[in-house]
């Protein structure tokens, strides 16, 4: 393909994509989503509870199903199962949050106005949509290996819905779960632990992650998923301290976050760098050096990075491990 076709091409794709978001945009405005939400439809019965032109309705319709966030059934309407996932924080596309970008650019607002608990909710509520990575991670720390086994005493500090923590444990039908953050998440916690057989281990602990009163080394693991990169520099190195803490020695404390690399950063680390400025107080994208730093400040050792291909935003897993001897006790 010459350079001039791949520049066509581009554009073509660029117009597309724009055009596909203003249709979903336009069946949202007209009440067509939340209409499909409760049911398949005919053309007819929108039209005629929508008060909408059948013409020109059921042209939108066939770009819909065109882009497949609509499906067609003989003569009715529904929602993809992708549609379907849109939840209060993601149905408008992400608009109320790019919406905001050119002021912050700009410095129309400051990043004092956002919220980082609406954040972590919209996290709590989204984050199942790792699942596949998630368990990948449980492989790649080899949960449920007699081989390897570390122990199962696993702590989710910041846990959200606790998919990251919950894919390791199912692995391991001799581990349990101590889950830490505000209710709004336990909540999604809970129904995550549930929903595959693991109420039984899991203990939810209404708290700030940061704040916590935990039992010094008493986890065999201690997990930190998407939690770091919503928070400032000093903050993030607190948690790390707070994981070390709570670790015995010999354990391994897990993060799996977005880093920055050394390559070019793509499309999707862009836009979630972007979301981290328009959506929290302080949060970024750490890089592998500065978690690596915070690791070896809280007295963490064996610092290992793997990258998880089956992530779609290209999260990191970082681990280290709590050295079986302190320091101290090492220099005497």
């Amino acid at each position: 393909m010459s350079a001039q076709d791949r520049t066509i091409e581009q554009y073509h794709q660029l117009m597309q994509l724009n055009a596909a978001s203003h249709l979903i945009r336009a069946a949202r405005s007209l009440g067509m989503f939340a209409e499909l939400r409760e049911g398949q439809r005919t053309l007819s019965q929108l039209c005629q509870t929508l008060a909408l032109s059948e013409t020109h309705a059921a042209a939108l319709l066939d770009a819909l199903v065109a882009i497949a966030i609509v499906e067609k059934y003989g003569e009715d309407y529904a929602l993809s199962r992708a549609a379907h996932l849109l939840c209060q924080y993601d149905d408008d596309l992400g608009d109320s949050r790019w919406q905001r970008l050119a002021d912050l650019v700009s410095e129309r607002h400051t990043r004092d106005e956002h919220d980082d608990q609406r954040h972590y909710d919209h996290l709590a509520a989204t984050q199942w949509i790792h699942t596949a990575a998630a368990m990948e991670a449980a492989e790649i720390l080899d949960f449920g290996d007699a081989a390897n086994r570390l122990g199962g005493r696993i702590l989710d500090l910041g846990c959200g819905s606790a998919v990251w923590s919950c894919a390791m444990a199912y692995r391991d039908p001799h581990s349990t779960i101590t889950a830490v953050d505000r209710r709004a998440a336990l909540d999604a916690a809970e129904a995550t632990a549930r929903s595959i057989g693991l109420q039984d281990r899991f203990f939810p602990l209404d708290a700030d992650p940061l704040e916590a009163q935990l039992p010094e080394a008493a986890f065999d693991w201690v997990v930190i998923a998407q939690r770091l990169s919503v928070l400032a520099a000093d903050r993030t190195f607190e948690l790390v301290q707070q994981a070390s803490r709570a670790v015995r020695r010999g354990g391994k404390v897990v993060v799996i976050d977005l880093f920055r690399g050394p390559a070019r950063a793509n499309l999707s680390e862009c836009v979630e760098a972007l979301t981290l400025r328009l959506e929290t107080k302080a949060g970024a994208i750490l890089s592998m050096d500065e978690m690596e730093t915070d690791f070896r400040r809280a007295g963490l050792t064996d610092i290992q990075f793997a990258l998880m291909s089956r992530s779609r935003l290209n999260f990191a897993l970082a681990v280290a491990t709590k050295p079986l001897v302190s320091p101290a006790t090492k220099a005497k």
